[in-house]
């Protein structure tokens, strides 16, 4: 009786070199595959030339089992890009800043040594991945993935404000610099948007928001119903006025979706407090909104320069996680 060839099981491990403590970080991918039985993992680093997509491509060539990365959002981000659809599994091991896919995913954020032995095991469930289509102002069009969101307007003027020295030092405490420095001068754009094959909606704002999943660092709850396994893109239209509109905003986000929410007694304080005027929801499959002129873009925390219109979209169940065994995917 002939015996079947063993089953050949390589992991590849993607990560930011800046990110991350390098020779640990390879040691204890090397050590854990060796004893779980997989072949000598392959490594691949990222540049400013290459943020993920190329090495990711090399990695999916070599046909490996699984795909580990570890940086930072944008990272991520280009690896999910690259690997979305592939039907490779991706083990995440947070690192760098923000970390707001693993915050989402309520993934371990001290422990990469859990991740890698998730990434070598079993349990696999699949997630939602964002499509942002951007066309510039000389009509020029492109596509790019978003893990967790996509803004246009303010929010993306925040980030290229944002000093990178204390983003280094400080992690996402920096965007709050960034912030003061943005509002100083913001002014509300007027923008014509659609949700799906419904009506034009013509109004100012300061930013528009194409969300697969909702959670800011330190729980705050951006869009508190959107889930990164239901197909749906959440939108969320920012416009206050003034500087009490601002603190409708903060009360909002803060007050309301992260403490008020979270409790019977607090939902029905918002069921007899009404709508805010300074943040409205919307949900569909897809999303477009366009400016006057070019405005600011970003993905995931990472600015993609300016365009007159976004185009938004879920593409459901594209993105295949390595996860902990048992870790908990209904709350997802």
């Amino acid at each position: 009786m002939t015996q079947s060839a063993p089953v050949r099981r390589q992991a590849a491990l993607i990560y930011n070199p800046v990110k991350v403590d390098e020779k640990h970080l390879r040691d204890r991918v090397r050590s854990l595959s060796s004893d779980a039985g997989w072949e000598r993992p392959a490594f691949y680093t990222t540049t400013i030339d290459d943020p993920g997509q190329g090495v990711t491509a090399l990695a999916l060539a070599r046909g490996v089992s699984v795909v580990l990365v570890a940086g930072g959002d944008g990272t991520v981000r280009a690896v999910s890009e690259a690997i979305a659809g592939s039907g490779v599994p991706l083990a995440i091991l947070p690192s760098g800043t923000g970390n707001l896919l693993a915050r989402n995913l309520g993934l371990p954020l001290a422990d990469p040594d859990e991740m890698i032995r998730a990434a070598l095991g079993g349990f696999r469930h699949p997630i939602d991945i964002g499509w942002a289509r951007l066309t510039r102002a000389d009509g020029e069009h492109e596509e790019h993935a978003f893990v967790v969101l996509a803004g246009m307007g303010l929010d993306a003027d925040m980030i290229a404000n944002t000093r990178p020295d204390l983003k280094k030092s400080m992690g996402w405490i920096a965007y709050v610099d960034g912030a003061a420095r943005s509002l100083v001068t913001a002014e509300p754009f007027r923008a014509v948007f659609q949700i799906d094959d419904g009506r034009l909606h013509t109004t100012k704002v300061h930013s528009i928001l194409f969300a697969n999943c909702g959670t800011l660092p330190a729980g705050i709850a951006l869009i508190p119903d959107a889930s990164i396994t239901d197909g749906i893109l959440d939108v969320a239209v920012i416009q206050p006025t003034g500087v009490l509109g601002w603190l409708g905003v903060w009360r909002k986000i803060w007050w309301d979706n992260s403490v008020l929410r979270r409790s019977r007694a607090g939902r029905r304080v918002l069921e007899r407090r009404g709508r805010d005027a300074s943040v409205h929801y919307f949900r569909g499959l897809a999303a477009e909104a366009a400016g006057p002129r070019p405005l600011p873009i970003e993905l995931d925390g990472d600015e993609f320069g300016v365009a007159v219109r976004v185009t938004c979209r879920v593409d459901r169940n594209a993105l295949l996680l390595a996860l902990p065994s048992g870790h908990p995917v209904s709350a997802l």
